[in-house]
């Protein structure tokens, strides 16, 4: 017959410092290879923002130098 694992009780406190701490060690194990995925991820990231917003100005630049309307040849 089994007998039952003993029950153990972790009050508030041991847990969020347990948490904290597990945490921590996390973010410290990271390997090179690891920290320079997210370094080409956040330079990505920049760089997809700065063209989304560089063709966002081309546009409007585009719509406010050519109006919608062009004068027909036979109206001049």
């Amino acid at each position: 017959m089994k007998t039952k694992a003993p029950v153990r009780v972790i009050k508030r406190d041991q847990r969020n410092s347990t948490e904290s701490a597990s945490v921590e060690t996390t973010t410290a194990k990271k390997t090179p290879q690891q920290t320079a995925r997210e370094m080409v991820a956040t330079v990505t990231e920049w760089v997809n923002e700065f063209q989304q917003k560089r063709r966002t100005e081309t546009a409007r630049a585009i719509k406010t130098l050519l109006p919608k309307t062009t004068p027909q040849t036979g109206e001049i």
